[in-house]
């Protein structure tokens, strides 16, 4: 199984201990493949940055458990555009797309609401979990 992750599932995970954090353990122990992409990567390094105040020291610390965690960083071209409100959100679905993912796990409404995308199953964080029950 394929699963991408949005940047805020991931945000989630680093800072809290509930279901997200479950997830990236699932992941770092190799049940599903987690991948992502440059744009969430560098997105969650922004956001640990600037909203969290993370130093360069403690980003590396913090990203730790996301790279154990994620089997590839896929470079891809694909772009898509218009598809939701937030340019940002057509980034995370191009991601999904190129990944060949069958999930792509968020707490984003607006992507939530399309349910789907080119067959990848748009699904919340307790969503997935409940996959794995």
């Amino acid at each position: 199984m394929i699963a991408v992750f949005d940047t805020n599932v991931l945000i989630a995970a680093l800072i809290t201990e509930g279901i997200c954090s479950k997830l990236l353990r699932r992941a770092r122990t190799g049940e599903f493949a987690l991948i992502s992409c440059p744009f969430i990567m560098k997105e969650l390094r922004r956001i640990l940055s600037k909203k969290f105040r993370l130093a360069d020291g403690e980003m590396a610390s913090a990203m730790e458990p996301v790279t154990e965690a994620v089997v590839q960083i896929i470079e891809h071209t694909l772009k898509i555009k218009g598809v939701c409100r937030d340019a940002d959100d057509d980034n995370i679905l191009a991601c999904a797309l190129a990944a060949k993912a069958e999930y792509l796990v968020t707490g984003d409404d607006d992507l939530l609401e399309m349910k789907s995308y080119q067959g990848i199953r748009i699904i919340t964080p307790r969503d997935f979990e409940a996959l794995f029950l």
